[in-house]
């Protein structure tokens, strides 16, 4: 590997990035002069090939890079079934809700379920779930773009806040100007660029250890310092009972979970045929796969050549190792940003997350626009297609300004216990609403209610009592203890209860259906005994 200036080459190829990406909004801009263009013109206008990458790169996140990628240096086998966890999920929903999710005039969560439905009340109750998963995401994207950025040009710890804004104003633009085609234009470019970083770094490691994988994990695991274990699964949450069972709720919590994230389900509503959508698995998932591939090398690499000591040290989730095999790999003069490797994959990083925190922006303001404006599911109400724009804009300049200001105060605390929030409401709540609107008949509003009240304050209340709060180094406040729920996710208890409530606030509902049907039907000419069963629902 050559060591030539890397900081040179990380400020070409980000302000070449930025360049082009700007433009590929500005074209998409000339379009947008209706919601229907604005909200969905990506994956109408995409077709199989570029849906399915927009898709990829809206999937592929800074806890995809970064996260994993520490979870496999630091825990082996755990960290490689949270990689496949990953891929399988994106598989499952494009293989079985990317068909029925297709509804042509909803944009998002709260429009499908409210049209699925017939009934727009359930839209608020939706618009507060879909803003309780996106606005953490959004924060810990925020953030490490920030830290990325300023990693990646050798700024001082105080132009932290200023790269964190900057990346908010892009991310602003972006989702204003270009609309939902403009940040797929992004997130394809992203995928490009995210897929030869990873390849190129994937090789090189490989490189190192003959092209042999058992050798790259052999070498892994003698360097990991657990032996056996870095093998087996269970070392990320111990071998205990309550580790095991946080390692099965954490595994399915994210399978359940990632599926079911709205700036994802809301590139498939567009989507016009169904050969489009089953066209469009292959190039969504195998990007993931292939990302996902160089991951699990990336991590196996700096576990090998790092250990696991020092990526624990430098970061307790190990979020800093993708970064830091780079420095191993290629190692220079000046430091690791004068790296080539490390400007190729610290420039990856940065506009993966530049490109998700678009994505996220767009589908928080949707649901802001439309799930809080009492609007129906289909048509404009009354209101003009340049009046709807405006407001969306107006949502995403209010998200991105929110965002930026809180993002900044937080920095990186709790940033897993964001992640886990995030997807333990996405497997709990949106999850159950959504599979029961699809195939449950005659599901009701108030089951989606029961489901999104009633789960909302559960996973908070567990949350704030777990090891993701207080008493571990990854905890929102490492020097406090007051656990008493032994699991670090809790999804273990939270998904099943989601999909309870749902069951019991469509009972009544139908009940009081039943009792209402029967005496108009005996004395109705030509009704049947269960004519008018699920007008409630």
């Amino acid at each position: 590997m050559s060591s030539g200036d890397g900081e040179s080459l990380a400020v070409m190829v980000f302000l070449g990035f930025v360049a082009v990406s700007l433009l590929l909004c500005g074209l998409a801009a000339a379009d947008l002069d209706d919601p229907e263009h604005f909200y969905a013109g990506g994956g109408a206008a995409f077709g199989p090939v570029g849906g399915g990458l927009a898709i990829a790169g809206d999937y592929i996140s800074a806890a995809t890079l970064l996260s994993t990628t520490g979870a496999v240096a630091l825990d082996g086998a755990d960290g490689i079934l949270f990689a496949c966890a990953t891929v399988v999920s994106l598989y499952l929903m494009m293989r079985f809700l990317g068909e029925p999710l297709r509804r042509k005039g909803v944009f998002t969560l709260g429009d499908f379920v409210a049209d699925r439905l017939g009934a727009p009340s359930v839209r608020r109750a939706l618009g507060v779930a879909s803003l309780v998963v996106l606005t953490p995401l959004l924060l810990v994207q925020l953030s490490t773009a920030g830290r990325v950025m300023a990693a990646m040009f050798g700024l001082p710890d105080g132009a932290l806040t200023g790269c964190t804004v900057a990346g908010g104003v892009l991310m602003v633009c972006y989702a204003a100007f270009g609309g939902m085609r403009g940040v797929g234009y992004v997130q394809i470019l992203k995928v490009g660029v995210v897929l030869i970083a990873m390849l190129l770094l994937a090789g090189v490691v490989l490189a190192r250890y003959g092209w042999s994988p058992p050798a790259l994990f052999g070498a892994a695991r003698e360097h990991s310092g657990a032996g056996a274990a870095y093998a087996r699964p269970g070392l990320h949450f111990g071998h205990s009972v309550a580790g095991r069972l946080d390692l099965i709720g954490f595994e399915a919590t994210l399978l359940v979970g990632a599926a079911c994230l709205p700036h994802i389900t809301m590139r498939l509503y567009p989507v016009r045929e169904a050969r489009t959508a089953r066209r469009a698995v292959g190039w969504a998932v195998g990007p993931v796969a292939v990302v996902c591939a160089g991951v699990v090398v990336a991590g196996l690499g700096a576990c090998a050549l790092l250990g696991r000591g020092p990526v624990r040290a430098a970061d307790p989730g190990g979020a800093t190792a993708l970064l830091m095999v780079t420095g191993a790999l290629d190692p220079v003069a000046g430091g690791t940003r004068h790296s080539m490797l490390f400007a190729i994959v610290a420039c990856a990083v940065f506009v993966t997350t530049l490109a998700a925190v678009a994505g996220i922006t767009l589908a928080a303001a949707s649901s802001l626009a439309r799930d809080f404006g009492g609007r129906p599911a289909h048509g404009g109400g009354g209101r003009s297609p340049a009046g709807e724009i405006r407001r969306a804009r107006l949502g995403i300049v209010l998200v991105g300004a929110v965002a930026v200001v809180v993002s900044a105060l937080l920095g990186d605390r709790g940033r897993l216990t964001l992640l886990s929030l995030s997807f333990t409401v996405a497997a709990s709540v949106l999850a159950p609403v959504l599979l029961y609107a699809l195939f449950l008949p005659g599901h009701s509003s108030t089951g989606v209610r029961w489901t999104v009240y009633g789960t909302l304050p559960l996973i908070v209340l567990l949350l704030a009592g777990s090891p993701a709060v207080s008493g571990t180094p990854f905890a929102v406040f490492p020097d406090h203890d007051v656990r008493w729920f032994p699991l670090q996710t809790p999804g273990l208890v939270t998904v099943p209860a989601g999909f309870l409530l749902g069951l019991v606030g469509r009972a009544p509902t139908r009940t009081r259906a039943l009792r209402t049907s029967w005496p108009r039907s005996s004395t109705a000419v030509g009704a049947g005994p269960l004519d008018g069963v699920g007008a409630d629902l």
